[in-house]
């Protein structure tokens, strides 16, 4: 089995429509490109906020959503969103080429202060159970956030749970990993591009996945925080995009080789 995955890394504002805008050219240049699924970054939709405009970011999803429907694209789409409980979660929303949606995989682990455990985005995120997702009957895939992977323990008072090894033994064959990461262009900024990437690579072979990530390209004068692209099984980038600024990358996965 094939699949063809997309990503977009794009400029990620806190203006909902101009999020829209990018993310349905991403569309079209995944529908272009022949691709069945396309990831956007974290909170790519909504801004990476939880105090964003409820009913703006609504109606931007169905118009987001019905145009991937309409043009045949699969999504793993980055977006903070109310859900019906009225919390707000970090997430990322699937859906298939044919417009279903299979659910959403909420960010886990939260940045927030060693020092103030509740301070930082878990006091303002809500959290679900880890969760697989089936784009077909034999084929399953998993969503992580940022964090989620890499688990850094200087930005979260959370131990690390091994979330991509947990996603590996539920029998998830490729995890999309949306990003939206901080950076400053100063030495720590390099480290960190560094053991992102690392990290990555590692927990990839470890569990014998597939990863597509995709991170914020704003602002566009400094490297993104990770690499974006896709991962093989054997911990290896397969296609990668630019450090700096906006781009797209499309790859034909074959799960043969997983």
């Amino acid at each position: 089995m094939k699949i063809r995955v997309a990503g977009a890394q794009m400029a990620v504002q806190t203006d909902i429509l101009i999020n829209t805008k990018k993310i349905l050219v991403a569309i079209d240049r995944a529908a272009e490109a022949g691709a069945d699924i396309l990831l956007t970054p974290e909170g790519s939709l909504s801004g990476y906020r939880p105090d964003f405009d409820v009913p703006d970011v609504e109606m931007a999803l169905h118009r987001v959503t019905a145009y991937a429907c309409e043009r045949h694209i699969g999504l793993a789409l980055g977006t903070c969103f109310v859900e019906p409980d009225e919390k707000c979660y970090n997430q990322i929303r699937f859906y298939r080429p044919d417009g279903a949606y299979l659910g959403f995989h909420s960010k886990i682990l939260r940045c927030g202060s060693l020092k103030f455990p509740t301070q930082g985005e878990i006091n303002h995120y809500a959290a679900t159970p880890l969760q697989t997702f089936s784009w077909q009957t034999d084929f399953i895939l998993g969503g992580l956030i940022c964090n989620d992977l890499w688990a850094n323990p200087g930005c979260t008072p959370m131990p690390d749970p091994h979330l991509s090894q947990q996603l590996s033994d539920m029998n998830a064959r490729i995890i999309f990993h949306a990003v939206n990461g901080g950076r400053s262009g100063n030495e720590w900024s390099n480290v960190a591009w560094q053991y992102h990437e690392s990290n990555l690579r590692m927990r990839a072979r470890a569990g014998a996945l597939w990863i597509v990530v995709t991170d914020n390209a704003a602002p566009a004068d400094m490297p993104c925080s990770t690499p974006s692209g896709v991962i093989s099984p054997e911990g290896e980038w397969v296609c990668r995009t630019k450090a700096n600024g906006e781009d797209f990358f499309m790859y034909t996965i074959s799960l043969q080789q997983a």
